[in-house]
């Protein structure tokens, strides 16, 4: 899920050409996060409209609004428990909001930065919350406690977040790339500079904690308009879909890979003088995997071969 610069001004001015469904009622302004719930087709975006919002998605692909709330200022991140009836937001208000949606329960704030929140990871081995700043901090929340019960000095701005027990990576400005041993979190488990040329906006931990990207198959999507599905192990892509009008700055897979989500809008990387949201709608797209785009094909192995 890469987000990379330089959007093609000359892609197609169809803003759905892979015709996916697309979901009611979106945003009015750039989507900065997706997340589906870890037990049910329900779906999270956060939006620089300071809202967050849900929708429940039906197998047949369409999309019925669920309920949303509110932040002072633009939201930039969400997450789940893993009990699929918790959600929590957090943005440039300094502040992550705890949200009992399945219960309809009002937010409360759990969490709170001197500067932007941009990552957050609920980590249920440790029943806490981790929170990442533009205030160059990594803290961690136990949600009935007004003070963190732990603050890690980050190099820079926290930019990417990702955890997968006890695996955590976080990419900060300056292309750092810090990665945690949550059995001993107050200790950096090792630094290294990204590869990438370009700032880290993503990262993504294997299921089976050896590295860092996401599933046998993942999903990258961009400036470019453009998301592609690669297959990991044999490092190829599986299928290049078709460019939209818009970059995709956020994108996420439902717990059963079903369903791709991704949101085609403005991206920010042009900065606020190219940013006029009443000129360009804002859309969440879904699309359903065919087997031929997410499968790769078997590799031969060397048993038996001559």
């Amino acid at each position: 899920m890469a987000n990379l610069s330089g959007f093609n001004a000359s892609a197609s001015a169809n803003p759905n050409p892979n015709k996916s469904f697309e979901v009611v009622q979106p945003p009015t302004d750039s989507v900065s996060s997706l997340s589906f719930c870890p037990k049910g087709n329900y779906l999270v975006a956060t939006s620089w409209d300071n809202q967050v919002r849900c929708w429940e998605i039906l197998r047949t692909g369409s999309s019925m609004p669920k309920a949303s709330i509110s932040h002072d200022q633009p939201v930039l991140c969400s997450t789940w428990k893993e009990d699929g009836a918790t959600v929590f937001s957090g943005g440039c208000d300094k502040q992550v909001k705890m949200w009992p949606l399945m219960s309809g329960g009002q937010p409360t704030t759990v969490a709170m930065h001197d500067a932007p929140v941009k990552e957050i990871a609920w980590i249920p081995e440790m029943n806490l919350l981790a929170t990442g700043s533009w205030d160059k901090t990594l803290r961690y929340w136990d949600t009935r406690q007004p003070a963190p019960v732990h603050t890690q000095q980050l190099p820079d701005r926290c930019y990417a977040l990702t955890v997968r027990y006890p695996l955590m990576v976080v990419g900060t400005a300056d292309r750092n790339l810090i990665v945690f041993n949550l059995q001993n979190p107050q200790t950096e488990f090792k630094r290294i500079s990204s590869p990438l040329k370009y700032q880290t906006r993503c990262v993504a931990a294997f299921p089976d904690q050896q590295g860092f990207l996401v599933h046998h198959t993942f999903a990258t999507a961009g400036s470019d308009g453009a998301f592609n599905f690669w297959d990991k192990d044999s490092k190829q892509r599986l299928k290049a879909m078709s460019r939209c009008s818009q970059p995709i700055p956020c994108s996420a897979f439902n717990n059963d890979g079903s369903i791709f989500a991704y949101a085609v809008c403005y991206d920010w990387s042009k900065g606020a003088e190219n940013h006029n949201p009443a000129a360009a709608k804002t859309y969440i797209f879904l699309h359903t995997p065919q087997e031929s785009e997410v499968k790769g094909k078997p590799r031969l192995g060397t048993t038996g071969r001559k």
